[in-house]
């Protein structure tokens, strides 16, 4: 047996060393592209060609022992290391450390680009407006509790554009160093309280439920009060020295979020069926008329994957709406749904168009 062990470490050792000179020959080359694009003032986070990467090698690890999730774990640290021999990065993301969206940030980018934390969303969206940051990552929406209305309202305005998206699976712990019995007080970003309604109603019905602006926010203050907890990812409690207290505490299994990447380029078009268009529309008051705007898209077979009303602040009972829809900005179907939108709504705003992130 030792024998066959030793045989097999010896031709591990080699494959690593073949693994170790041909990663060093991919980076080259992404500093090569690193050059070009500086010279030419283009993209360094390239959505499209990312999605179009993983793709590919999924595909030729077809048969083999290592699994998609793995795999792209690998590669996100490859595209990491590549995205900063090319520029470095900056990511701006809501703070503190140890958020969910801290979490989708490194999901995202990987460990090798410079990450920024915000203390509000307005502040990734101001950061990466300036050019203080490249790229901001946001909340989006929640499988179990919907858009999160900030982010929804601060798209409004914005020029940025939705580059990428990122599906995240959301694991929710209850983090104090108290008993339960002694727990009197549970601190979290208003989301992450909702996704765990039904636990906390059980296990803590005499508890004060205290929204603060993030999860990681939370768990700092659980960490230096007594009588108190936080709801949050592991991550966060190892992070602030905070225990779990009770683990997987969201109400849904299947509890995911999305998040945006903000850029101050659009991507381009990865075809198909891979992409997704992020839209803004406001209508007329008549009859009909949310009706009417659904059937540019419904004529041309393009799927709307969700519809969100918000109050349009401009006036009382008016409202806009955000459409998201299968298919790219410079699809031709898509254009001509656009052009025929235009011509009955009073506001169509391109949010961006990227590539869709799988769960």
């Amino acid at each position: 047996m030792k024998k066959q062990l030793a045989q097999i470490r010896r031709k591990i050792d080699t494959l690593d060393q073949q693994v170790v000179q041909l990663l060093n020959a991919r980076l080259k080359l992404a500093q090569r592209i690193g050059d070009l694009k500086h010279g030419a003032r283009g993209r360094i986070y390239v959505a499209e060609r990312e999605a179009d990467v993983l793709r590919r090698v999924q595909a030729a690890s077809r048969g083999g022992p290592l699994k998609p999730a793995a795999l792209q774990a690998i590669y996100r640290e490859i595209m990491s290391a590549a995205l900063a021999l090319e520029k470095p990065l900056v990511i701006a993301y809501l703070g503190p450390e140890a958020t969910n969206t801290h979490a989708a940030a490194l999901k995202k980018f990987g460990g090798s680009v410079d990450y920024r934390p915000m203390p509000s969303l307005a502040d990734v969206f101001t950061a990466v407006e300036k050019g203080e940051a490249d790229y901001g990552v946001v909340p989006i929406e929640n499988s179990t509790e919907g858009s999160v209305r900030d982010s929804l309202d601060l798209f409004v305005e914005t020029p940025l554009k939705l580059v990428a998206e990122l599906q995240l699976e959301i694991e929710h712990m209850l983090l104090s160093n108290e008993p339960l019995e002694k727990i009197k007080k549970v601190y979290s970003k208003d989301q992450a309280l909702a996704q765990c309604r039904r636990w906390l109603q059980r296990h803590l019905p005499h508890a004060l439920l205290v929204d603060v602006d993030s999860t990681a926010l939370g768990v700092q203050r659980a960490a230096k009060e007594k009588g108190a907890a936080a709801v949050g990812p592991r991550l966060a409690g190892e992070r602030y020295g905070v225990a779990v207290a009770a683990a997987r505490i969201q109400d849904q299994k299947n509890n995911t979020s999305r998040f945006g990447i903000l850029g101050r380029e659009a991507s381009g078009r990865v075809g198909a069926g891979h992409d997704k268009t992020s839209l803004l529309v406001s209508l007329h008051h008549e009859p009909g008329a949310l009706l009417h705007a659904l059937q540019p898209f419904n004529r041309r077979k393009l799927n709307l994957t969700r519809i969100e009303s918000r109050p349009s602040r401009l006036r009382p009972w008016d409202y806009i709406f955000f459409l998201d829809v299968t298919g790219h900005y410079d699809d031709p179907a898509m254009q001509a749904a656009l052009k025929e939108l235009r011509r009955q709504c009073p506001l169509v705003k391109w949010l961006g168009s990227y590539p869709a992130a799988k769960a």
